[in-house]
């Protein structure tokens, strides 16, 4: 939640509710790293939706948790802890979870294993450093008090090496994405693509997860994503469109946040998941059908 001096309160002038948000440098510095981090999870989370792999994206989240949890038992940021922890979780996934569809009761039994050790671990951690409950909720929930210019820029160079590294390798990551045994057969290094996009990926959760918390981080890396791709088909639109939809449900989330007492990642998953119930809706009544949609049909 976030708690002010002034106790603001809403009221009928829009414009005044609007430039009050920006009254105290910590709601500035909120703003600022919600859009980077709205921009990298759509990015990086339409592609896990295309991959189906929003199960080791959930897991690398659970394994951000310890690793916040490890940091402020140090008395070190919870963000290098959060960075550090979903990148090493992406390695291990990358070691222990084959991709490929023989292998996918394998891949999902291995990742399950991860996040089950990550969630131990993490509450290990919070039990050691005698936190208070507060302090392991923001954790699991996400909170934006307090966050500094440094983490501000630290996030955005995270988000500038994740979307610039897809940017690169757009063409074949898609092309394997899409069908990774034809990929495989015209030469395209589908291992080494998939190890990097855990990698990718293991950076993009760890950013959400600051904004969401680890529990709701599929607000940012799954909702906006699957509801573009529920609107239309079009790979260019659909990535435009998830962008789109993770700044505006992050925006609307945190000026609610602001004026009333409910924590962030409650409002982001709240608004997302209403995004997404309108595109189904609207994909049901037939209108902006994508094409493998009417090819099942």
């Amino acid at each position: 939640m976030f708690m002010t001096a002034a106790d603001p309160q809403l009221s009928w002038n829009i414009f005044r509710d609007v430039s009050q948000l920006f009254d105290f440098p910590f709601m500035v510095n909120a703003y600022r790293a919600g859009t980077v981090v709205a921009i990298s999870a759509a990015v990086v989370g339409w592609l896990m939706v295309l991959r189906r792999q929003t199960f080791a994206g959930h897991t690398l989240a659970m394994v951000g948790f310890p690793g916040a949890a490890g940091a402020v038992l140090i008395g070190v940021s919870a963000s290098f802890g959060y960075l550090a922890f979903a990148v090493g979780g992406a390695v291990a996934i990358a070691i222990v979870a084959p991709r490929g569809r023989s292998g996918a009761a394998e891949e999902s039994a291995a990742i399950g294993t991860v996040q089950a050790f990550a969630l131990a671990l993490g509450f290990l951690f919070v039990s050691l450093s005698r936190s208070n409950i507060s302090g392991a909720q923001s954790l699991l929930f996400g909170s934006f008090v307090g966050i500094t210019s440094e983490q501000v820029w630290v996030l955005a160079l995270g988000a500038v090496v994740t979307v610039g590294a897809i940017a690169l390798a757009s063409r074949p990551l898609l092309f394997a994405s899409i069908d990774p045994d034809v990929a495989a057969a015209r030469g395209i290094p589908v291992r080494m693509l998939s190890f990097a996009f855990l990698l990718l990926l293991g950076v993009a959760t760890a950013e959400a997860s600051q904004v969401t918390g680890s529990l709701l981080v599929f607000a940012l890396l799954v909702l906006p994503p699957a509801t573009a791709e529920a609107l239309t088909a079009r790979p260019a639109v659909s990535l435009g469109l998830a962008v789109l939809i993770g700044l505006l449900v992050t925006w609307f989330g945190l000026g609610l946040s602001y004026y009333n007492d409910y924590p962030i990642g409650f409002h982001i998953t709240t608004l997302a998941f209403a995004a997404y119930l309108l595109a189904k809706g609207w994909q049901l009544r037939g209108h902006w059908a994508p094409a493998f949609t009417r090819q099942a049909a």
